[in-house]
């Protein structure tokens, strides 16, 4: 399958979200150990749902990347830069059961922290780690986030570029 790669890393294609990959994508957000990490609202979401959404990441021109890996050809899951301000940007990444522990997280996230620096101007990165994720929360730190603050439920956690 021909995807329009926007950039890669050793073992990965960044590529703008399609609506080929609608499948896979419900798949992964419709599963549970996946959605408990990425959202409190636990939905059961349909294909119209996900080809609307497809639609609006593409409309609004949004820095969303599906993953596909290289050898294989196939879905990791999705990472996105999203409300960008002030140079400053928020990180999200979803990988599916199947593709997780495998390194695949790192190697995104380093590779859309570089895209963001040298493409978007960012000079920061945020995101929001829930407190019950371990594996995440180590993740984050071995690529140098820092824990800015937590609350109850969730960690705040920085990235900043070296200047």
């Amino acid at each position: 399958m021909k995807y329009d790669v926007v950039f890669e890393s050793e073992r990965i294609y960044f590529v703008k979200v399609c609506d080929k990959l609608v499948h896979d994508y419900l798949t992964m957000v419709n599963d549970e150990e996946v959605q408990k990490y990425i959202s409190k609202n636990r939905n059961k979401y349909e294909v119209e749902q996900e080809k609307e959404w497809v639609r609006k990441k593409l409309l609004n021109n949004n820095f969303i990347f599906s993953m596909i890996e290289k050898e294989t050809n196939e879905f990791i899951g999705n990472i996105e830069i999203m409300n960008i301000t002030n140079n400053s940007g928020e990180l999200g990444i979803a990988i599916t059961s199947k593709k997780q522990n495998n390194h695949f997280g790192q190697e995104a996230i380093k590779a859309m922290i570089e895209y963001a620096f040298d493409k978007l101007n960012i000079n920061e990165i945020e995101l929001n780690v829930y407190k019950f994720n371990p594996r995440g929360i180590h993740c984050y730190e071995k690529i140098g986030f820092i824990k800015d603050s937590e609350t109850e439920e969730e960690v705040h956690m920085i990235y900043k570029r070296n200047v």
